[in-house]
């Protein structure tokens, strides 16, 4: 957050206040609803990642107004004051009416420079921004619901049985006590003790003959007592103990890893242990739900003629099962391909091979110029953005979908 001549301070999401200028750095996630004042890039724009809020993985590009665009490094806001006007907080997340103020001239604001509160700066590395919401009045907050309780299989039958082992247990005291209440009005006959080792003449209220139905109520609060080892209390405490444990195993388990992301398993909660894997319905609105989008270029067709020789992870993993060679190799061609794999490292986005398009060899296939406006096509038709690595040098490009990216990674293979 900007304290003051320019300098800003790591600050925490809860001391945000209307106002506040915060400067936000990539992969980070935003701690308010923010406007979009400038960016990294000369352009003043950024990719912003809404999965948290809309399910899509696709980045959504964010441009901030004009009128900020060149305020790019902490310096520049020593004397900014500007002043916005906007709609009260609501639910709508993708509407926004507001404009801003900078000195006597007025600058409309829209929704592409609003930047949601738990959505994600992605392939830019900082924006700076003003807060406008934050706390209950935030987007996400407004069309946030009270999280369901989640209850496994076992805790609901244990609770069915909880209750039918206590509506046997009051029912054997309501029993007991009746009896007992009609023993104990009959324990003095003509003056003779039917139970006379409990001495009824000479008694407390408890086995007192003449208040025999106060006796009997006592005796149902007794037998709740003396029978209330019938309800298994300390069952719930065994099963959560082995829960724990199974939490701790799941957390450990190596086989559980993701080499990607570099991510183990890790058990937020021991509740739901048993109902890994069983999967009851599944609901999907449309093909891309289920998938992990992740896009690779494989093969193309040029002027009428197929190029490419790659196989896609689904036919390697296919193959595998069936038993098949592709599942090791590529027939006929395998010699080419294994060797090419071995001259050049895989490319993220890149499973393209072919020896009659590769190292230059498309010059000599007959539809040369047709090929050469093909791949210039896929280098210049984008809106993928070059990222420099410093370390190695080495240049990816940065896109809001993973197919563009393809495409131009393509390209320049």
């Amino acid at each position: 957050m900007h304290q003051s001549d320019g300098i800003f301070e790591p600050t925490k999401w809860m001391d945000l206040k209307v106002g506040d200028i915060v400067k936000v750095e990539k992969d980070e996630f935003f701690p308010a609803d923010l406007i979009l004042l400038s960016s990294s890039y000369e352009e003043a724009i950024c990719y912003v990642e809404t999965m948290n809020l809309d399910g899509e993985t696709n980045l959504k590009l964010k441009q901030a107004s004009d009128v900020t665009s060149s305020l790019h490094d902490d310096a520049s806001f020593q004397d900014f004051k500007a002043t916005i006007r906007c709609e009260d907080p609501n639910a709508n997340l993708y509407s926004f009416v507001g404009s801003l103020e900078l000195g006597d001239e007025q600058y409309p604001l829209s929704p592409q420079q609003l930047l949601l509160r738990d959505s994600k700066l992605r392939n830019t590395d900082y924006i700076f921004g003003v807060v406008i919401f934050t706390g209950r009045d935030t987007k996400v907050i407004q069309n946030s619901t009270e999280p369901p309780s989640k209850r496994s299989k076992i805790e609901k039958r244990m609770d069915n049985i909880v209750y039918f082992l206590f509506a046997v247990l009051v029912g054997l005291s309501i029993i007991g006590s009746i009896f007992f209440g009609i023993e104990t009005r009959e324990d003095l006959e003509n003056g003779k003790m039917r139970r006379w080792y409990l001495r009824p003449d000479d008694t407390t209220i408890y086995y007192n003959p003449k208040r025999a139905a106060v006796a009997a109520i006592l005796q149902f609060l007794t037998a709740l007592m003396l029978y209330s080892y019938l309800i298994p209390i300390s069952l719930y405490v065994s099963i959560e103990i082995v829960k724990v444990l199974q939490s701790i195993f799941i957390n450990q388990d190596l086989h559980m890893y993701h080499e990607e992301t570099d991510k183990p398993a890790h058990a937020r909660t021991s509740n739901l242990n048993e109902e890994l894997g069983q999967v009851d319905t599944i609901l999907s609105d449309k093909t891309g739900t289920l998938t992990c989008n992740s896009m690779e270029f494989i093969k193309c067709s040029i002027a009428g003629t197929s190029y490419g020789h790659g196989i896609t992870e689904v036919e390697r993993a296919l193959a595998w099962r069936k038993g098949s060679p592709l599942a090791r190799e590529v027939p006929e061609i395998n010699g080419q391909v294994e060797e090419f794999k071995k001259e050049k490292p895989l490319v993220k986005g890149f499973n393209f091979v072919d020896e009659r398009i590769m190292n230059g060899n498309w010059l000599n296939e007959p539809h040369g110029d047709v090929i050469q406006k093909f791949l210039r096509l896929l280098a210049i038709c984008h809106t993928a953005i070059p990222e420099v690595d410093e370390e190695t040098g080495r240049i990816s490009y940065e896109a809001e979908s993973p197919d563009e990216a393809a495409f131009v990674v393509a390209a320049r293979e």
